[in-house]
């Protein structure tokens, strides 16, 4: 998808965050991650430069149909990994850390198989 790290996340916060909340804003963002929101501000305009988003004139966020895409593609992955590392033992908080790095460094062949595996065991 050509993305770096830090969109993906963005992307996928922005997904987490419209399951919970009637609406999402920077303010939510930068909560959720830690960040000031001066950093997600520059984040939120690279996102809807490069149409992966869209901000309402009362700054809500809403992902576009290829940010969802992005979006449910790492969360998946996230959840895979996640699931995955736990049930070979590893502490929840732990899994969740590593799969946040997996997530973004794998190619899409190899996470299918992964995942056609785990599937199968």
């Amino acid at each position: 998808m050509g993305m770096n790290e830090s969109a993906e996340n963005y992307l996928e916060t922005i997904l987490i965050l419209s399951k919970t909340l009637p609406v999402v804003r920077s303010v939510d963002i930068a909560t959720e991650l830690g960040y000031k929101k001066s950093s997600v501000s520059i984040a939120m305009k690279n996102l809807r430069e490069k149409e992966h988003i869209e901000v309402s004139d009362a700054g809500y966020i809403t992902l576009t149909k290829t940010g969802k895409e992005i979006a449910e593609m790492i969360y998946e992955r996230h959840e895979v990994f996640t699931s995955w590392l736990t049930s070979l033992g590893v502490d929840e908080k732990i899994a969740s850390e590593d799969a946040c790095k997996m997530e973004h460094a794998i190619s899409k062949e190899s996470f299918e198989a992964i995942k056609e595996f785990i599937s199968k065991n």
